[in-house]
């Protein structure tokens, strides 16, 4: 039977063992921020000259500047050559995921107060956004479809997609789901380089106003380092999944959702809390049964002896509360009364209500983003949405009367700060 991480809320030192298991991965690598610092120095001085060296050199190519840039008749080509059935299936997810977050979107607003002064917000898109999309291991067209749509919706007008293109491949199915969303402004580029080349721009590469998407150590670490040149959406870990169970969920299906998490690499983490100790061994038996049918099955194995764990709790008050320790990407309640058990989680990326509702499910189609954050950053981050591509500005406007009522407050308070400027200028509206 596979070694699998067992705890037991019941047991001494529950509590510290479960922070030592859970202890950061985000912690800062100074060897790998001083590797990723030099790169965008150089990105940064000089442009698409070491944009190039960078690209040949990870992504093992012998690329000119101009083979970086991805023809929108190329991306055209790729959509027009997918099997109908998976160009559907990329149709089906887009708009379903269109739908969800079309429900996001915040608009203008503005109230008269009593003293007859104009308040208001106007909410307006970001100009120029990145998209990052992962490559390597496997093909993401659906990183594209999560993270473009809700820029789209938020009225993003300039939209420049990056994509690694290991040994000169870069995904034809990647490229055809820019193509179903319109996306023509498209590089060839990944790692640290990328984030450097949308950062600070390059005489090909145009800087952007925020940078989206998960990657890899480089990827996250170099958007660590541009944070304030420009916006990003969050600094993304492994991939995460917490399932609760009561003990009556099938166990081949949660051994299966666990493996989901698990197949990503090996620093994936897949973790089960239950109520019922015969239920994990169950699961643990279907893990063990199912595993050899699975095509990445040693790196599903990896992951789970790593970074697995079986968490047994008393009750499902407990597991909430245990949730909320974890703050998992995905949580899935595969309880008999899942709404019921909703009410106490206060910490998740995405949560999944009931057996049915797998996260694989979430991941491609159902609608909402599955651009998540990680790491435990689900105490005080969020999934990625419309709002992270909106803008909002404050406004006031004051009368002659209106301004007269609240400028001796401002006064007051700007004397008491010992900023006498700041009063004058209040008094000033002051009617005299």
């Amino acid at each position: 039977m596979m070694e699998i991480a067992f705890l037991d809320s019941a047991e001494s030192g529950f509590s510290t063992k479960l922070e030592q298991l859970l202890a950061s991965i985000m912690e800062l690598d100074p060897e790998l921020a001083l590797q990723v610092r030099e790169i965008l120095a150089a990105i940064k001085t000089r442009g698409d000259q070491a944009l190039l060296e960078f690209t040949n050199r990870f992504d093992r190519r012998t690329a000119g500047i101009q083979d970086l840039v991805v023809r929108p008749e190329t991306a055209r080509s790729a959509l027009a050559s997918l099997p109908d059935d998976l160009r559907a299936a990329l149709q089906a997810a887009a708009d379903r995921i269109r739908n969800y977050h079309e429900h996001q979107k915040s608009d203008s607003w503005f109230y008269e107060d009593s003293e007859g002064n104009l308040l208001g917000q106007q909410v307006t898109p970001l100009d120029h956004v990145g998209v990052y999309v992962p490559g390597g291991r496997a093909d993401y067209p659906s990183s594209v479809l999560m993270n473009v749509i809700p820029a789209q919706v938020a009225g993003v007008q300039d939209i420049i997609m990056v994509a690694p293109a290991p040994q000169g491949n870069l995904s034809p199915v990647v490229l055809a789901a820019a193509s179903l969303l319109g996306i023509e402004s498209i590089f060839s580029i990944g790692g640290a380089q990328a984030i450097g080349a949308l950062a600070y721009g390059t005489k090909s590469v145009p800087a952007v106003d925020k940078i989206v998407g998960p990657g890899g150590r480089y990827v996250t670490e170099a958007k660590r380092q541009v944070f304030g040149i420009t916006g990003i959406d969050m600094l993304a870990g492994p991939s995460e999944v917490v399932v609760v169970s009561d003990g009556n969920s099938n166990p081949d299906w949660v051994a299966m959702d666990m493996f989901a998490q698990a197949e990503h690499d090996e620093a994936a983490r897949a973790i089960l809390i239950c109520t019922d100790q015969e239920f994990i061994g169950a699961v643990a038996a279907s893990i063990d049964r199912l595993l050899p049918e699975m095509e990445r099955a040693p790196i599903i194995r990896q992951s789970l002896v790593q970074n697995g764990l079986f968490i047994k709790v008393a009750d499902l008050q407990e597991a909430a509360d245990v949730v909320n320790r974890i703050a998992p990407e995905h949580l899935e309640l595969s309880v008999l009364d899942p709404q019921t058990l909703l009410r106490d989680i206060r910490h998740a990326g995405a949560i999944f209500l009931g057996s049915y509702a797998a996260e694989a499910l979430g991941d491609y189609c159902a609608g909402p983003n599955h651009v998540l954050p990680t790491a435990r950053s689900a105490r005080f981050s969020s999934p990625l949405g419309v709002y992270d591509f909106q803008k909002r500005s404050s406004v006031l406007m004051c009368t002659e009367d209106s301004a007269g009522r609240i400028a001796p407050v401002a006064s007051r308070l700007a004397r008491g700060e010992g900023l006498t400027a700041h009063a004058r200028a209040a008094e000033y509206r002051m009617k005299k």
